[in-house]
């Protein structure tokens, strides 16, 4: 049935309504997204064939914009607002109790880790911290393909000098699970420490995120 064929009551918004998001299934919440269906295909079932053709709604979550409109009926503005909900999901999370500051290794890999779990792509975050070592950004820098994802050190520094920084942290996952640091990421490290004191900085720490862990970058 066709969901402007059923009750108002039953329809995915009111449902939503009366008894909140939980009562619906993963197709109607991913339909309230969408918006609108396509010629012969109302917005659940084009939400149901989204969810199939990736395999499930984690997969899913892990796609980019351009690989959501390859569905037929979905366009830049539904898939936008599809990988904003997912993005804005690992986002929010409650603060750490009694959490003052970006004090440890371990501080700066919770602050990255909800901009980095479940993506294909590698990605770099960099964290500001004040002279306090209160987050002041966590910010997304780069965006690659799979395995590689290019870092500038001027875009980095300069982007700490401009938040008014006087510490940062920089973080950058592996998607293929492995925590283990490359070569170039111990080289990537030497070179963040240099720069930074050279700019009077303090280079907190760089870690490696992956959907289950974490690991510390060493100095190569």
């Amino acid at each position: 049935m066709r969901v402007k064929d059923l009750p108002i009551r039953e329809r995915p918004r009111e449902r939503a309504l009366a008894a909140g998001a939980e009562a619906l299934a993963d197709r109607e919440l991913l339909a309230l997204l969408l918006g609108s269906g396509s010629p012969g295909c109302d917005a659940v079932d084009l939400a149901g064939r989204l969810i199939a053709r990736h395999g499930g709604l984690y997969e899913l979550s892990r796609a980019d914009p351009q690989e959501l409109i390859a569905q037929p009926g979905v366009g830049p503005a539904k898939a936008a607002r599809v990988c904003a909900a997912f993005h804005l999901g690992r986002r929010a999370r409650p603060p750490a109790a009694g959490a003052t500051g970006l004090t440890s290794t371990a501080a700066l890999a919770e602050a990255a880790a909800p901009l980095l779990r479940g993506l294909r792509g590698e990605r770099v975050v960099v964290v500001v911290c004040d002279g306090n070592a209160g987050i002041l950004r966590a910010r997304l820098l780069t965006q690659g393909a799979s395995g590689h994802s290019p870092l500038s050190m001027r875009d980095l520094l300069g982007y700490v000098l401009r938040c008014g920084g006087s510490s940062f942290g920089v973080a950058h996952n592996h998607p293929d699970g492995n925590p283990e640091p490359s070569a170039d990421d111990r080289r990537v490290t030497t070179r963040l420490r240099e720069s930074a004191a050279l700019l009077g900085l303090r280079f907190l720490d760089h870690v490696v995120i992956t959907d289950e862990t974490w690991r510390r970058v060493v100095d190569a």
